[in-house]
């Protein structure tokens, strides 16, 4: 068992075969967070304040029996299209970091398999494979968009 949490956590945290969060968001450009080059439908703010949404509902929903999810999809994406300074930035970022911290120390105190008694058959496993895969698509969109915007150095 020991072994599997320890692949989770590499998935979770990024870096084998994908690039981490920390460096999908790394030394952008303030002014940049709210481009949407050639007519994509989010800029980079609103990619990085959806993963912080989604993963801070599967981190509440899996330590929390009374949490609450936010109404699908318009309590899952900003409608702004740029932060409003960058301590709002710098905030998301934080949260992002401290959850996934919060998440990964789950996977050490519960069972991985066992249903959630308030879910639909959802469990810990589960939680942590969509927030390793949900993370990985928007990252990828915010490598597109930051090459499409001329600052993404791999």
């Amino acid at each position: 068992m020991e072994v599997f949490i320890n692949e989770l956590e590499k998935l979770l945290k990024g870096g084998s075969a994908h690039v981490t969060f920390k460096d999908a968001t790394a030394d952008i450009p303030f002014e940049l967070l709210g481009e949407r080059p050639h007519g994509l439908p989010y800029s980079i703010w609103q990619l990085v304040e959806h993963i912080r949404i989604a993963q801070w509902d599967m981190l509440e929903f899996s330590r929390n029996d009374n949490h609450k999810s936010p109404k699908w999809p318009e309590e899952y994406w900003p409608k702004e299209l740029a932060p409003a300074d960058k301590d709002s930035w710098d905030a998301s970022l934080r949260q992002i970091a401290e959850d996934l911290n919060a998440f990964l120390s789950l996977l050490n105190t519960k069972n991985l398999y066992e249903p959630f008694v308030h879910g639909s058959g959802q469990s810990l496993l589960r939680e942590a494979l969509q927030i390793a895969d949900h993370t990985a698509y928007h990252l990828a969109e915010i490598v597109i968009i930051r090459r499409l915007l001329g600052i993404w150095k791999p």
